[in-house]
């Protein structure tokens, strides 16, 4: 399996640090967040990974050419241009994984000890029970958000919801709201082939849009980890708190 990780956003939320580096080069405890997911996913037997840059996009390249991709073939998608969110920077690098059946995108500024393997083998049995054709199974939390995805008590995706502004946004409406399963996404997913064939976008987009672009017609499913750690090191704080999680 190949994986693509997100490391393009100009990560404003982490400022100072964030206006003379890329996010993605945040250190903690002596190895930057780039190197951690790299290695994170090593542990899972990926070695082939696409980077999409950006902001700073000449520290990222310099920083995985001085030390040899930290033992992995990492490929650059260069978005030097013009930054494409997530989805947009996913479509950019379709080349990449045009011979695989599944792959795996996370964002560079999440850190987690969820088991990739148990997602694989749940994304396996979704993808074998599922009732419509398959394109994503998305890692979730129960933890408190500001958005929340919302699936129906089968697990599929349906919506999206902004706590904070009620805003709302509809795949397939639910006809019962006390069906709505609400969940927080991880940033991380496993992508099937035909998500290309499924998304109709183009240019700068981001994945929650893409998703429910898609899941008007396919079926894009939920792993959940609430059992385990997620830190979402987008804040000077969170920072701090990877160093007391992640040696």
């Amino acid at each position: 399996m190949k994986a693509m990780i997100l490391a393009a956003g100009l990560g404003t939320r982490l400022k100072p640090f964030t206006d003379a580096h890329p996010k993605a080069l945040v250190m903690v405890n002596g190895k930057s967040l780039l190197q951690r997911n790299i290695e994170y996913i090593q542990d899972y037997g990926i070695y082939e990974v696409v980077v999409n840059v950006h902001h700073f996009a000449d520290q990222i390249i310099d920083a995985i050419e001085k030390n040899n991709g930290w033992g992995s073939n990492v490929t650059i998608s260069d978005e030097s241009d013009e930054v494409l969110e997530t989805g947009g920077g996913l479509l950019r690098a379709k080349a990449y994984f045009e011979n695989e059946a599944k792959w795996l995108v996370m964002n560079a500024d999440i850190l987690t000890d969820l088991d990739l393997g148990k997602m694989m083998e749940a994304d396996n049995a979704f993808d074998a029970l599922s009732e419509g054709e398959m394109v994503s199974t998305l890692a979730v939390t129960n933890r408190s958000t500001s958005r929340n995805l919302i699936f129906n008590t089968s697990g599929t995706l349906c919506g999206w919801r902004n706590n904070t502004t009620n805003e709302e946004k509809w795949a397939n409406p639910l006809k019962d709201p006390a069906m709505a399963v609400p969940k927080a996404f991880s940033g991380i997913q496993i992508m099937h082939a035909n998500f290309f064939e499924a998304l109709n976008m183009q240019g700068k987009f981001s994945l929650i849009d893409a998703y429910l672009q898609i899941a008007q017609h396919y079926a894009i499913h939920f792993y959940d980890h609430s059992d385990g750690i997620l830190l979402d090191v987008g804040k000077p704080e969170s920072v701090e708190k990877a160093a007391g999680l992640f040696k």
